[in-house]
């Protein structure tokens, strides 16, 4: 197990060495997507980089509790926990239960994540199975001094915990620029401060999710349920916790303000957060209308799209810039990884026939272990990729010599080859679950991307956007794909 894994931490704002609480131990806490609607690329991308940061702890030697929660409840619309409850709204747009709302796009998320051969974390709790723990805890922040309840609603004293613990640490916001700042919001007028956030709201009749507290009836607030879920199932203090940059402020600071109101620890003592995402030099947006949908990456039906690309590609193109820096998408960068995904695995194809015909070692062999242990001592640092690629490509390209000639086979030993081999599996394979090319066309694979396509395609039929349906069919048809509807409702497809 290397012990020189170094990670930068935003909460110290620099690099640290990573030393786990219980080694081999690490808890790993990721918070998950709120199931209102599909999941964005920019979710793909934080629960990729997350899934990397996962898989390659695991390959170091690490036995690791990867959390990732479900927002199910409580996720309103603006950063003093005020406004509307983004299930509720989403239901009431599509006519349906909340709870069918959070079954259809948690079914929807799990579909994706697979399709983008992300590793399922080891426990995924929700927000409404743990009501009991979230009342239990705002009872406990009362008791502190840190909460306090007005009809019927609990509220997060962010003065009272201010005087003991500094407020907007792992933001470097201060408490006097917040309270100057904030708006006019819904409801702050029963708040002892504008800055206090909701952990308990009173619902009104009309309010379809709300549960029984010590307050009346009602629904906790959406940063709680994070505090709740990673310290039950992790600890009062645990490794690692991650999320998006969009999370630092107010939720990621909302949960270290709770964590120590209840339990006088933060939770985390490694903070991480992913970077946002562009299009074109633009921010994504529906406003825009570029707020490419992940599916409509891999199928190609987005009008900005040249065509549709394999999840690989699109993993690849991640991996190629730092988890933490900001990532613009385009055409060109997508054909560019595309490109460099059929010529990483070409590559190690090659490996095969390269076995057993090595002689003698050489200076190549000293280049060979240096790259191969490079791409170790950068994921070291704080998971570079990006680096780590840069090494796979150099190594791609001594494999491509040594198999058109240009370098001869008696240039190398028979432990290079085994090195290079173990090395392209491990990286590509293991660590940034690369999937290769040629299962892109299997039937299997086919099967299971034309069963997401058939399923997306069945959300838009129900939805009753037929323009969307009918471009997925059409779409298809063009790439040679036929989608029959049976009368019972069955769908399936053909290949021409």
């Amino acid at each position: 197990m290397s012990s020189e894994l170094h990670i930068y931490n935003t909460h110290k704002r620099e690099k640290e060495k990573f030393e786990p609480l219980n080694a081999p131990h690490v808890g790993l806490y990721v918070c998950g997507p709120t199931v209102y609607s599909e999941p964005h690329i920019g979710n793909v991308r934080t629960f990729s980089s997350f899934d990397v940061i996962y898989r390659y702890l695991v390959h170091l030697g690490y036995k690791v509790r990867y959390v990732r929660n479900i927002t199910d409840a409580g996720h309103l619309t603006n950063a003093a926990g005020e406004g509307v409850n983004r299930m509720e709204s989403a239901a009431k747009l599509e006519s349906l239960e909340p709870m069918e709302v959070v079954q259809k796009y948690t079914t929807n998320f799990h579909d994706i994540m697979n399709l983008f051969n992300a590793k399922p974390p080891s426990i995924e709790p929700t927000a409404t199975g743990h009501i009991i723990e979230q009342i239990e805890m705002i009872e406990k922040l009362i008791e502190n001094g840190f909460a306090y309840e007005v009809e019927g609603s609990v509220y997060f004293d962010v003065t009272s915990y201010n005087k003991k613990y500094p407020y907007g640490e792992l933001s470097g916001r201060k408490i006097e620029d917040l309270v100057a700042g904030y708006r006019d919001l819904d409801g702050q007028d029963e708040k002892r401060n504008t800055i206090d956030f909701a952990l308990w709201k009173k619902a009104s009749p009309e309010h379809i999710m709300q549960w029984r507290s010590p307050w009346g009836m009602g629904f906790p607030g959406w940063h709680l349920e994070c505090s709740v879920m990673s310290t039950k199932y992790l600890g009062q203090s645990f490794d690692i916790h991650g999320g998006g940059m969009d999370l630092k402020f107010p939720h990621h600071e909302c949960e270290i303000a709770q964590n120590k109101g209840t339990y006088n620890e933060g939770g985390a003592r490694y903070w991480m957060h992913t970077n946002m995402l562009n299009f074109n030099g633009q921010k994504m947006s529906k406003s825009l209308g570029n707020a490419i949908l992940p599916m409509e990456f891999v199928t190609g039906t987005h009008e900005l799209l040249d065509k549709g690309y394999h999840p690989s590609v699109i993993r690849l193109l991640f991996l190629q810039t730092h988890y933490s820096s900001e990532l613009d998408i385009n055409i060109k960068g997508l054909q560019d990884a595309e490109k460099a995904w059929k010529k990483l695995f070409e590559s190690k194809g090659h490996l095969a026939s390269l076995v057993g015909s090595a002689k003698t070692p050489t200076e190549t062999s000293g280049k060979i272990s240096a790259l191969c242990k490079g791409c170790t001592d950068n994921m070291n640092d704080d998971f570079n990729s990006a680096k780590t690629l840069a090494n796979l490509f150099e190594l791609s390209g001594i494999i491509n010599s040594l198999k058109g000639g240009q370098t001869t086979l008696d240039q190398v030993q028979v432990s290079d080859i085994e090195l290079l081999t173990t090395t392209f599996n491990n990286f590509l394979l293991d660590i940034f679950g690369l999937q290769e090319p040629q299962q892109a066309s299997s039937n299997d694979k086919l099967d299971d991307v034309m069963n997401v396509i058939i399923s997306l395609r069945k959300q838009a039929r129900d939805n009753k956007d037929w323009a969307t349906s009918d471009k997925i069919r059409d779409e298809l048809q063009a790439a040679g794909i036929q989608i029959k509807d049976g009368k019972d409702g069955e769908v399936s497809f053909s290949v021409d």
